[in-house]
């Protein structure tokens, strides 16, 4: 897979949010699933979609509401007339990139639909378990806890995202070409697929054997552990936590193209990574937190 020219891709349609889309491929080639924080109308929606059509993937985007059902997600049996049997008919849930689209918008029940499919890439209805395809990739989108008319995603259901960001809004620049007609979902529809799926195969596979030496994982462990005992964190990270920060520094890694990870990649995904996870105390910013405790924790 051509890294850069996948990033120059999605660049070309969300301009001037390099890092931001630096990181979405970096957590797509990690393995995990990505949630993105924000305010509506920044290109969230756009980023997930031009992400999908570079890669070749299949895309379905679900409106998180109020009064969604998890059968909506994950689809439902169907009685055939014909067959004279049950049929399932499967939901949106079946496509490789999945925009879960405001997921705090719904219910906490709606919301754990997600799980099963996010944890194992599989779904279970009636007693039968049907395989999701590969690669499957949730982007969620959240509006700001504050906002009216949200449910805060339970802490079991935040652990499932390998990472969270933030798009925030364009410069002004790109503002002005967007209020002047540039709209980026129209360029969307002009980017076509640049990777095979057997090349995002190799990809996954080669992200995966990206080696990380025995002080590298000492580096990780240690900065989780220490998000365990900070006096203005109530929980902190798990080990599955530790386990998504040393996937993303391999993806980080392998997009910089080493073999190897070096403390440098651990710390630049570290705020994203493990940010989500935490309990803080009211009034304590979790990303600035998590930069603190990194400074804190002795580079190899």
């Amino acid at each position: 897979m051509n890294i850069s020219e996948v990033l120059r891709a999605v660049s070309s349609v969300l301009k001037g949010k390099e890092e931001v889309v630096f990181l979405s491929l970096a957590c797509f080639l990690s393995g995990g699933h990505l949630l993105i924080e924000d305010v509506p109308g920044v290109g969230k929606t756009t980023l997930a979609l031009a992400l999908s059509r570079v890669l070749g993937l299949s895309f379905a985007r679900i409106q998180f509401t109020s009064d969604l059902l998890p059968s909506d997600i994950t689809g439902v049996n169907v009685y055939d007339q014909q067959k004279r049997s049950f049929v399932f008919k499967p939901g949106p849930i079946f496509h490789q990139t999945v925009l879960a689209d405001e997921i705090n918008r719904a219910s906490p029940k709606t919301q754990s639909a997600l799980l099963e499919a996010m944890a194992e890439k599989k779904i279970t209805l009636d007693g039968t378990t049907y395989e999701l395809p590969f690669p499957f990739f949730v982007i969620a989108t959240q509006n700001p806890a504050e906002q009216y008319g949200t449910y805060p995603l339970p802490e079991s259901q935040l652990d499932r995202f390998s990472m969270r960001i933030s798009v925030g809004y364009p410069d002004r620049d790109v503002e002005v070409q967007i209020v002047k007609g540039e709209n980026p979902l129209e360029v969307v529809n002009n980017l076509r697929p640049l990777v095979s799926l057997q090349e995002i195969v190799n990809t996954l596979q080669q992200v995966k054997r990206v080696y990380i030496s025995e002080e590298v994982a000492g580096f990780i462990v240690d900065m989780v552990r220490k998000t365990r005992s900070h006096p203005d964190i109530i929980l902190g990270a798990s080990t599955r936590g530790a386990i998504h920060l040393a996937s993303c520094a391999k993806a980080v890694a392998y997009m910089r193209e080493r073999d190897y990870v070096v403390p440098e990649d651990v710390i630049d995904v570290a705020p994203y990574v493990l940010s989500h996870r935490l309990i803080v105390r009211e009034g304590i910013d979790s990303f600035a937190l998590v930069k603190d405790i990194v400074r804190s924790v002795k580079v190899p």
